[in-house]
């Protein structure tokens, strides 16, 4: 029986990079869990406990990610580095070939933070359907 690689969409190295920020809820978001990346946003990553927890936790998100999202020619963690230190510019928009909503977050300041909220709980999906779009 052969054996296949699952394809490395995430970044083992950025996801233990942005657990620094854990409290924050940022690998949480990077590793595509909303959910709970909000939870730890408002409890201090559940009162800095879980944070702790995820720093072992890191390998199991990374694999799930990396078998949940499709690989292709828009790399995720370029989108998130330009979602996290220009998204309010619309940047990662422009990089996923969304000229209309980046020229829209880029006069209204990611539809004034909304959009750029929307877009820490969607980008994954986002960059999922890009590639899979580009790879038909």
């Amino acid at each position: 029986m052969a054996t296949y690689a699952t394809p490395n969409t995430h970044s083992m190295v950025i996801g233990y990079l942005v657990w620094i920020f854990g409290f924050t809820g940022a690998h949480r978001f990077y590793f595509g869990r909303p959910i709970t990346g909000t939870i730890w946003f408002f409890t201090l990553g559940l009162f800095f406990i879980g944070w702790i927890i995820d720093l072992f936790l890191i390998p199991s998100m990374d694999r799930a990610a990396d078998r949940r999202y499709t690989p292709g020619p828009f790399d995720y963690t370029i989108a998130w580095i330009l979602l996290t230190f220009l998204g309010v510019l619309g940047i990662h928009r422009f990089y996923l070939g969304k000229w209309l909503t980046g020229l829209l977050w880029l006069v209204t300041g990611g539809l004034f933070l909304l959009g750029y909220l929307y877009d820490y709980w969607t980008l994954n999906e986002q960059v999922d359907e890009q590639n899979r779009i580009a790879i038909r």
